[in-house]
Order: C-alpha cells, then structure tokens, then sequence
C-alpha cells in the first residue's frame, strides 16, 4: 500500500540538496570560490546534487540513491581534508541515509 502524503523528511532532504545544487554552481560560476580550474566538474557535481533533489520529490527511487550516492562521494573526498569535515561529512551521509531509508519512507517510494 503506498502512502498519498510525502513524507516531510523526504520534503526537507530534497530541498536541501536543491538549495545545495542551486547554490554550490552559481557560486562555482560566478567565482566566488576563486579561481578553480576544476570549476566545470564542480558545477557537475552541484548539478548532481539538483538533479536528485527534484526526482526525490518526484517520488523516484533512483533519486534517493544517488543522493546517498552524492554524500559518500563528498565522504570520500573529505578523506583528504581534516578530520572535522571528514567527520561533519560522514555525519551527514548517516542521517540522510537514516531519515531517507526509514519504513514509511520506503514505502512511498515502492
């Protein structure tokens, strides 16, 4: 049986990776991290995350995964930076996969 309503923490984890996406390639763009010279890739990145937001609130599977996906990436990356962000980071990926996994949330994506 699938649940009509959206589940709220679905809402709110989708938005969040919207706002990121939105937010992380327009800074990218504009420069207002400096010059990268990786700045396409991390524009792609950005967009990643965009892209799962909107599917989530889509009501699609797949989208949830890759926002999982998405964390584990920045997770791995932060391997090489300190230990905070690595931990902030790891932090993060285990709540979104909590509050994106949990059994009623599961359901509404079935």
């Amino acid at each position: 049986m699938q649940t009509a309503t959206r589940p709220l923490e679905v809402t709110l984890i989708a938005c969040l990776y919207i706002v990121t996406g939105l937010v992380g390639s327009a800074a990218h763009l504009i420069g207002l991290h400096g010059f990268e010279s990786d700045v396409l890739w991390a524009v792609l990145v950005n967009l990643i995350a965009l892209i799962g937001g909107v599917w989530m609130l889509r009501r699609q599977n797949w989208a949830r995964w890759l926002a999982i996906a998405w964390m584990a990436f920045h997770v791995i990356l932060s391997v090489f930076h300190s230990p905070r962000e690595l931990f902030v980071h790891a932090l993060f990926l285990v709540a979104i996969a909590y509050f994106l996994f949990r059994p009623r949330v599961n359901v509404w994506f079935a």
